[in-house]
């Protein structure tokens, strides 16, 4: 999504445009300690090695989210931040582009969940993993590894052909006879150029990641973003949060991350979960644990600043 774009297809993104703020879903419940029970035990506990995801966001007690523009669920490994993406992509249907590997009971435990809607999920809305971005940055080396490769052979197969004593005896011959023709009026280099198509740009990782997320984030959507911070600098965090902002406050934009980054936590009117705590709590981004830490390694070190 281009932040500069300055049409609009709805009444909805003109208000968003105007600074109003979308909100798609209202809430999600999910089933209480009480509920899994009664479920798993009607499942013979002999044939099956994990009930995941039951028993993983009722441990502390998360049995319910409410839903602002913007939604952190904070946590850490372990907590059920990635599995509560998870489970609220699949109710709701989203796009996603990696596949995701549900367990045999993903489906029950996510029929067992009630969502509300404040106003209709658009059709964009999507679930990016930390895979999505991973799968983005290899495709393209993969792709840039097999024009290279193809490139060497051309510089191989340029020779053979320019100096080949080819003759053309049948029409069966002439696409040869089009391509000897060819090597021997450009250079080496051009003929390869005509042949080949040219590398994809690479950028760095983090500079990779956050194309990805502004191309996939688009105007007037619902999305869930999964661990995002990874494999982006602490200035493209910095760059990430402002672009979130943006698509909130002027492109209609609805957001659920897990994050333990300070710079996606210290978002601007951020609701905050952290599934840590016994009961899951809301917080103040500077309450959290990760950020405490940060804080004081700094406040310990800053006469070497």
């Amino acid at each position: 999504m281009q932040l500069c774009k300055q049409s609009f297809a709805s009444e909805d993104a003109n208000s968003a445009r105007m600074g109003y703020t979308m909100t798609y879903l209202d809430y999600i419940k999910f089933p209480d300690g009480g509920m899994e029970f009664t479920f798993c035990s009607r499942v013979k506990q002999t044939c099956f090695d994990s009930f995941y995801p039951f028993g993983i966001l009722s441990k502390n007690r998360l049995t319910r989210l409410d839903f602002e523009p913007i939604t952190i669920l904070y946590g850490g490994n372990g907590s059920g931040k990635s599995t509560a993406l998870n489970v609220i992509a699949e109710r709701l249907e989203l796009l996603r582009d990696s596949p995701y590997n549900k367990s045999n009971f993903f489906p029950n435990y996510v029929a067992m969940c009630e969502i509300q809607f404040v106003n209709d999920l658009p059709k964009n809305s999507r679930i990016i993993t930390s895979d999505d971005v991973f799968d983005y940055i290899l495709n393209i080396r993969t792709i840039n590894e097999g024009i290279d490769y193809k490139r060497e052979e051309l510089f191989e197969d340029y020779l053979e052909t320019k100096y080949s004593d080819f003759k053309m005896k049948s029409m069966a011959d002439y696409e040869q006879l089009k391509r000897v023709n060819k090597a021997k009026s450009k250079t080496q280099s051009r003929f390869v150029r005509s042949e080949v198509m040219d590398n994809i740009r690479e950028y760095s990782n983090g500079e990779s990641a956050f194309l990805y997320f502004a191309e996939k984030i688009d105007e007037n959507g619902l999305f869930l973003l999964d661990e995002p911070e990874n494999s982006l600098s602490a200035k493209k965090q910095l760059e990430l949060a402002k672009f979130i902002e943006d698509s909130v406050r002027f492109f209609g934009c609805q957001f659920i991350i897990s994050t333990h980054s300070p710079f996606l936590l210290a978002m601007k009117g951020a609701k905050i979960y952290d599934l840590d705590e016994n009961p899951v709590d809301l917080k103040k981004w500077t309450d959290l644990e990760n950020v405490r830490t940060y804080h004081e390694f700094f406040i310990r070190h800053q006469d070497v600043f």
